[in-house]
Protein backbone atom coordinates (compact mmCIF):
# COMPACT_ATOMS: atom_id res chain seq x y z
CA UNK A 1 0.00 0.00 0.00
CA UNK A 2 2.74 2.46 0.95
CA UNK A 3 4.76 1.53 -2.14
CA UNK A 4 1.75 2.05 -4.39
CA UNK A 5 1.09 5.45 -2.81
CA UNK A 6 4.72 6.52 -3.34
CA UNK A 7 4.61 5.45 -6.99
CA UNK A 8 1.33 7.30 -7.46
CA UNK A 9 2.78 10.41 -5.83
CA UNK A 10 5.86 10.27 -8.05
CA UNK A 11 3.81 9.89 -11.23
CA UNK A 12 1.50 12.70 -10.14
CA UNK A 13 4.40 15.09 -9.55
CA UNK A 14 5.90 14.20 -12.93
CA UNK A 15 2.58 14.87 -14.69
CA UNK A 16 2.15 18.19 -12.92
CA UNK A 17 5.67 19.27 -13.78
CA UNK A 18 5.02 18.43 -17.43
CA UNK A 19 1.80 20.46 -17.38
CA UNK A 20 3.69 23.42 -15.93
CA UNK A 21 5.59 23.89 -19.18
CA UNK A 22 2.62 24.79 -21.45
CA UNK A 23 1.04 26.80 -18.63
CA UNK A 24 4.23 28.80 -18.17
CA UNK A 25 4.52 29.36 -21.93
CA UNK A 26 0.92 30.57 -22.09
CA UNK A 27 1.35 33.01 -19.20
CA UNK A 28 4.58 34.49 -20.50
CA UNK A 29 3.48 34.65 -24.16
CA UNK A 30 0.25 36.53 -23.39
CA UNK A 31 2.09 38.97 -21.12
CA UNK A 32 4.89 39.41 -23.66
CA UNK A 33 2.43 40.21 -26.46
CA UNK A 34 0.56 42.71 -24.30
CA UNK A 35 3.76 44.57 -23.44
CA UNK A 36 4.57 44.95 -27.13
CA UNK A 37 1.34 46.85 -27.84
CA UNK A 38 1.33 49.12 -24.78
CA UNK A 39 2.32 52.66 -25.79
CA UNK A 40 5.10 54.51 -24.05
CA UNK A 41 7.97 52.08 -24.63
CA UNK A 42 11.67 52.99 -24.53
CA UNK A 43 11.65 54.63 -27.97
CA UNK A 44 8.59 56.73 -27.15
CA UNK A 45 10.14 57.78 -23.86
CA UNK A 46 13.39 58.71 -25.60
CA UNK A 47 11.43 60.84 -28.05
CA UNK A 48 9.61 62.60 -25.20
CA UNK A 49 12.89 63.25 -23.39
CA UNK A 50 14.31 64.81 -26.54
CA UNK A 51 11.21 66.97 -26.89
CA UNK A 52 11.52 68.05 -23.26
CA UNK A 53 15.19 68.88 -23.73
CA UNK A 54 14.31 70.93 -26.80
CA UNK A 55 11.70 72.85 -24.86
CA UNK A 56 14.22 73.74 -22.20
CA UNK A 57 16.56 75.04 -24.86
CA UNK A 58 14.35 78.04 -25.46
CA UNK A 59 12.41 76.93 -28.52
CA UNK A 60 8.97 78.52 -28.89
CA UNK A 61 5.88 76.48 -29.61
CA UNK A 62 5.27 72.82 -28.94
CA UNK A 63 4.64 72.02 -32.62
CA UNK A 64 8.09 73.28 -33.70
CA UNK A 65 9.70 71.24 -30.91
CA UNK A 66 8.00 68.09 -32.10
CA UNK A 67 9.02 68.63 -35.68
CA UNK A 68 12.57 69.43 -34.69
CA UNK A 69 13.06 66.26 -32.65
CA UNK A 70 11.38 63.69 -34.83
CA UNK A 71 13.78 60.73 -34.93
CA UNK A 72 15.07 60.12 -38.46
CA UNK A 73 14.14 56.83 -40.06
CA UNK A 74 17.70 55.50 -40.14
CA UNK A 75 18.22 56.23 -36.43
CA UNK A 76 14.77 54.84 -35.64
CA UNK A 77 15.73 51.62 -37.40
CA UNK A 78 18.92 51.42 -35.33
CA UNK A 79 16.93 51.91 -32.11
CA UNK A 80 14.41 49.23 -33.10
CA UNK A 81 17.25 46.85 -33.88
CA UNK A 82 18.92 47.66 -30.53
CA UNK A 83 15.75 46.93 -28.55
CA UNK A 84 14.79 43.99 -30.76
CA UNK A 85 11.63 45.65 -32.11
CA UNK A 86 12.63 45.01 -35.72
CA UNK A 87 11.58 41.34 -35.55
CA UNK A 88 8.05 39.87 -35.56
CA UNK A 89 6.52 39.31 -32.14
CA UNK A 90 6.75 35.48 -32.23
CA UNK A 91 10.45 35.72 -33.10
CA UNK A 92 11.01 38.25 -30.33
CA UNK A 93 9.29 35.94 -27.88
CA UNK A 94 11.42 32.96 -28.91
CA UNK A 95 14.59 35.06 -28.56
CA UNK A 96 13.47 36.22 -25.12
CA UNK A 97 12.55 32.66 -24.12
CA UNK A 98 15.95 31.42 -25.19
CA UNK A 99 17.58 33.95 -22.87
CA UNK A 100 15.24 33.02 -20.01
CA UNK A 101 16.27 29.37 -20.31
CA UNK A 102 19.85 30.54 -19.73
CA UNK A 103 18.61 32.66 -16.76
CA UNK A 104 19.39 35.84 -18.70
CA UNK A 105 16.54 38.28 -17.97
CA UNK A 106 18.09 41.07 -20.02
CA UNK A 107 18.85 44.62 -18.91
CA UNK A 108 16.44 47.09 -17.36
CA UNK A 109 15.52 50.06 -19.55
CA UNK A 110 15.11 52.27 -16.49
CA UNK A 111 17.98 51.21 -14.23
CA UNK A 112 20.40 50.25 -17.04
CA UNK A 113 21.53 47.17 -15.13
CA UNK A 114 20.75 43.44 -15.39
CA UNK A 115 17.18 42.67 -14.43
CA UNK A 116 18.31 39.88 -12.13
CA UNK A 117 20.36 42.43 -10.14
CA UNK A 118 17.41 44.81 -9.88
CA UNK A 119 15.09 42.04 -8.67
CA UNK A 120 17.66 40.56 -6.28
CA UNK A 121 17.88 43.91 -4.48
CA UNK A 122 14.13 43.97 -3.81
CA UNK A 123 13.31 40.27 -3.42
CA UNK A 124 14.84 39.77 0.08
CA UNK A 125 12.64 42.57 1.45
CA UNK A 126 9.44 40.97 0.14
CA UNK A 127 10.51 37.52 1.29
CA UNK A 128 11.28 38.90 4.77
CA UNK A 129 7.85 40.44 5.23
CA UNK A 130 6.10 37.57 3.45
CA UNK A 131 7.59 34.87 5.65
CA UNK A 132 6.90 36.72 8.89
CA UNK A 133 3.35 37.48 7.76
CA UNK A 134 2.73 33.83 6.89
CA UNK A 135 4.23 32.60 10.16
CA UNK A 136 2.22 34.93 12.39
CA UNK A 137 -0.96 34.41 10.38
CA UNK A 138 -0.97 30.65 10.91
CA UNK A 139 0.56 30.74 14.39
CA UNK A 140 -2.19 33.02 15.68
CA UNK A 141 -5.15 32.22 13.44
CA UNK A 142 -5.22 28.43 13.83
CA UNK A 143 -5.21 28.37 17.67
CA UNK A 144 -7.63 31.31 17.82
CA UNK A 145 -9.95 29.65 15.30
CA UNK A 146 -9.96 26.46 17.38
CA UNK A 147 -10.77 28.39 20.57
CA UNK A 148 -13.55 30.31 18.82
CA UNK A 149 -15.09 27.09 17.47
CA UNK A 150 -14.96 25.28 20.83
CA UNK A 151 -16.15 28.34 22.80
CA UNK A 152 -18.74 29.37 20.21
CA UNK A 153 -20.97 32.31 21.27
CA UNK A 154 -18.97 32.80 24.44
CA UNK A 155 -17.51 36.13 25.53
CA UNK A 156 -14.10 35.38 24.03
CA UNK A 157 -15.70 34.37 20.72
CA UNK A 158 -17.88 37.48 20.48
CA UNK A 159 -15.13 39.88 21.56
CA UNK A 160 -12.56 38.43 19.17
CA UNK A 161 -15.12 38.44 16.32
CA UNK A 162 -15.68 42.16 16.79
CA UNK A 163 -11.95 42.85 16.66
CA UNK A 164 -11.49 40.56 13.66
CA UNK A 165 -14.27 42.12 11.58
CA UNK A 166 -13.24 45.66 12.46
CA UNK A 167 -9.68 44.84 11.46
CA UNK A 168 -10.82 43.18 8.25
CA UNK A 169 -12.87 46.25 7.31
CA UNK A 170 -9.83 48.55 7.57
CA UNK A 171 -7.52 48.45 4.51
CA UNK A 172 -3.92 47.74 5.40
CA UNK A 173 -2.59 50.90 3.75
CA UNK A 174 -5.14 53.08 5.56
CA UNK A 175 -4.22 51.51 8.87
CA UNK A 176 -0.56 52.11 8.01
CA UNK A 177 -1.15 55.83 7.52
CA UNK A 178 -2.95 56.03 10.88
CA UNK A 179 -0.23 54.09 12.68
CA UNK A 180 2.47 56.34 11.21
CA UNK A 181 0.68 59.47 12.39
CA UNK A 182 0.03 58.10 15.87
CA UNK A 183 3.28 56.29 16.63
CA UNK A 184 5.88 57.77 14.26
CA UNK A 185 4.87 61.43 13.91
CA UNK A 186 3.12 62.20 17.21
CA UNK A 187 5.02 59.84 19.53
CA UNK A 188 8.26 59.11 17.62
CA UNK A 189 8.16 55.53 18.88
CA UNK A 190 8.77 54.06 15.43
CA UNK A 191 10.59 55.27 12.29
CA UNK A 192 8.61 56.94 9.52
CA UNK A 193 9.41 54.16 7.09
CA UNK A 194 12.12 52.26 5.29
CA UNK A 195 13.57 48.84 5.87
CA UNK A 196 16.59 49.79 7.97
CA UNK A 197 18.38 52.83 9.38
CA UNK A 198 21.05 54.79 7.53
CA UNK A 199 23.95 53.40 9.61
CA UNK A 200 22.66 49.84 9.66
CA UNK A 201 25.90 48.23 8.42
CA UNK A 202 27.95 49.74 11.25
CA UNK A 203 25.66 48.44 14.01
CA UNK A 204 26.55 45.38 16.12
CA UNK A 205 24.58 42.16 15.62
CA UNK A 206 21.92 42.78 18.26
CA UNK A 207 21.73 46.39 17.16
CA UNK A 208 20.89 45.22 13.64
CA UNK A 209 18.27 42.84 15.02
CA UNK A 210 16.63 45.61 17.01
CA UNK A 211 16.82 48.09 14.13
CA UNK A 212 15.18 45.63 11.71
CA UNK A 213 12.51 44.77 14.29
CA UNK A 214 11.90 48.45 14.98
CA UNK A 215 11.23 49.07 11.29
CA UNK A 216 9.10 45.93 10.85
CA UNK A 217 6.47 46.16 13.59
CA UNK A 218 4.10 48.66 11.96
CA UNK A 219 4.28 47.21 8.42
CA UNK A 220 3.75 43.67 9.76
CA UNK A 221 0.60 44.79 11.57
CA UNK A 222 -0.74 46.12 8.28
CA UNK A 223 0.24 42.97 6.39
CA UNK A 224 -1.43 40.76 9.00
CA UNK A 225 -4.70 42.63 9.39
CA UNK A 226 -6.46 41.14 6.36
CA UNK A 227 -5.07 37.61 6.10
CA UNK A 228 -5.37 37.14 9.88
CA UNK A 229 -9.13 37.73 9.85
CA UNK A 230 -9.81 35.47 6.85
CA UNK A 231 -7.69 32.59 8.15
CA UNK A 232 -9.18 32.75 11.65
CA UNK A 233 -12.78 32.64 10.45
CA UNK A 234 -11.97 29.93 7.91
CA UNK A 235 -10.46 27.77 10.64
CA UNK A 236 -13.39 28.37 13.00
CA UNK A 237 -16.11 27.62 10.43
CA UNK A 238 -14.32 24.55 9.13
CA UNK A 239 -13.84 23.14 12.63
CA UNK A 240 -17.45 23.80 13.62
CA UNK A 241 -18.61 21.95 10.51
CA UNK A 242 -16.39 18.98 11.32
CA UNK A 243 -17.42 18.96 14.98
CA UNK A 244 -21.01 18.36 13.92
CA UNK A 245 -20.08 15.74 11.33
CA UNK A 246 -21.27 12.14 11.67
CA UNK A 247 -17.76 10.69 11.99
CA UNK A 248 -17.12 12.74 15.15
CA UNK A 249 -20.43 11.63 16.67
CA UNK A 250 -19.61 8.02 15.77
CA UNK A 251 -16.15 8.29 17.34
CA UNK A 252 -17.65 9.65 20.57
CA UNK A 253 -20.30 6.93 20.59
CA UNK A 254 -17.58 4.27 20.32
CA UNK A 255 -15.90 5.56 23.46
CA UNK A 256 -13.27 7.93 22.02
CA UNK A 257 -12.55 10.85 24.34
CA UNK A 258 -13.88 14.26 23.34
CA UNK A 259 -10.41 15.77 23.31
CA UNK A 260 -9.05 13.10 20.96
CA UNK A 261 -12.08 13.21 18.66
CA UNK A 262 -11.80 16.98 18.29
CA UNK A 263 -8.07 17.67 18.36
CA UNK A 264 -6.93 14.59 16.43
CA UNK A 265 -9.69 13.98 13.91
CA UNK A 266 -11.80 17.13 13.56
CA UNK A 267 -8.91 19.60 13.69
CA UNK A 268 -6.93 17.62 11.13
CA UNK A 269 -9.79 17.66 8.65
CA UNK A 270 -10.37 21.35 9.35
CA UNK A 271 -6.85 22.14 8.20
CA UNK A 272 -7.64 21.00 4.64
CA UNK A 273 -9.09 24.38 3.49
CA UNK A 274 -6.04 26.13 4.96
CA UNK A 275 -3.68 23.75 3.15
CA UNK A 276 -5.20 24.70 -0.19
CA UNK A 277 -4.16 28.35 0.30
CA UNK A 278 -0.44 27.70 0.85
CA UNK A 279 0.32 27.96 -2.86
CA UNK A 280 -1.43 31.31 -3.05
CA UNK A 281 0.61 32.57 -0.11
CA UNK A 282 3.85 31.85 -1.98
CA UNK A 283 2.81 34.33 -4.63
CA UNK A 284 1.94 36.89 -1.99
CA UNK A 285 5.36 36.44 -0.40
CA UNK A 286 6.92 37.54 -3.67
CA UNK A 287 4.61 40.37 -4.74
CA UNK A 288 3.91 41.88 -1.32
CA UNK A 289 1.54 44.85 -1.16
CA UNK A 290 2.11 47.90 -3.32
CA UNK A 291 0.07 50.30 -1.18
CA UNK A 292 1.62 49.22 2.11
CA UNK A 293 5.09 49.49 0.59
CA UNK A 294 4.34 53.00 -0.63
CA UNK A 295 3.00 54.09 2.77
CA UNK A 296 6.07 52.80 4.63
CA UNK A 297 8.57 53.51 1.84
CA UNK A 298 9.54 49.83 1.62
CA UNK A 299 11.44 49.05 -1.56
CA UNK A 300 9.94 45.62 -2.18
CA UNK A 301 8.75 43.67 -5.20
CA UNK A 302 5.27 45.19 -5.25
CA UNK A 303 6.65 48.71 -5.60
CA UNK A 304 9.21 47.56 -8.17
CA UNK A 305 6.50 45.93 -10.29
CA UNK A 306 4.36 49.07 -10.18
CA UNK A 307 7.30 51.33 -11.08
CA UNK A 308 8.31 49.01 -13.93
CA UNK A 309 4.79 49.13 -15.40
CA UNK A 310 4.69 52.91 -15.08
CA UNK A 311 8.08 53.28 -16.78
CA UNK A 312 7.26 50.61 -19.43
CA UNK A 313 10.35 48.74 -18.25
CA UNK A 314 9.42 45.54 -20.11
CA UNK A 315 12.44 43.43 -19.09
CA UNK A 316 11.72 44.01 -15.39
CA UNK A 317 8.00 43.35 -15.88
CA UNK A 318 8.69 40.09 -17.70
CA UNK A 319 11.31 39.09 -15.14
CA UNK A 320 8.83 39.49 -12.30
CA UNK A 321 6.16 37.64 -14.31
CA UNK A 322 8.57 34.73 -14.84
CA UNK A 323 9.46 34.46 -11.15
CA UNK A 324 5.90 34.91 -9.91
CA UNK A 325 4.56 32.48 -12.53
CA UNK A 326 7.00 29.76 -11.56
CA UNK A 327 6.30 30.28 -7.86
CA UNK A 328 2.54 30.18 -8.48
CA UNK A 329 2.79 26.89 -10.39
CA UNK A 330 5.07 25.36 -7.77
CA UNK A 331 2.80 26.71 -5.03
CA UNK A 332 -0.26 25.05 -6.54
CA UNK A 333 1.60 21.74 -6.61
CA UNK A 334 2.68 22.31 -3.02
CA UNK A 335 -0.92 22.99 -2.01
CA UNK A 336 -2.04 19.67 -3.47
CA UNK A 337 0.73 17.84 -1.63
CA UNK A 338 -0.20 19.56 1.64
CA UNK A 339 -3.83 18.57 1.16
CA UNK A 340 -2.74 14.97 0.57
CA UNK A 341 -0.63 15.06 3.74
CA UNK A 342 -3.56 16.36 5.81
CA UNK A 343 -6.32 14.30 4.15
CA UNK A 344 -5.52 10.56 3.95
CA UNK A 345 -8.45 10.05 1.61
CA UNK A 346 -6.60 11.75 -1.25
CA UNK A 347 -5.12 9.25 -3.71
CA UNK A 348 -2.78 10.03 -6.57
CA UNK A 349 -3.42 6.85 -8.55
Amino acid sequence: MATSRRHGLRNYIIRRLMLMVPTFLGITFVTFVLTQFVPGGPIDQLRLQMIGAGGEGGSTGGARDRVQFVIPEDQLAILKRFYGFDKPIPVRYLVWLGRIVRLDFGASFRYTEPVIDTISQRLPVSIYYGLWTTFFTYAISIPLGIVKAIRHRSLIDNASSVLIFVGYAIPGYALGAVLLVLFAVNRSWFPLGGFESAGFDSLPFWGKVWDRLHHSILPLICYLIGSFAVTTMLMKNSLMENMSADYVKTALAKGLTWRRAIFVHAVRNSLIPLATSIGHLIGLILTGSLLIERVFNIRGMGLLYFEAIQARDYPVVMGIIVISGVLLLVGNLLSDLCVAAVDPRVRFE
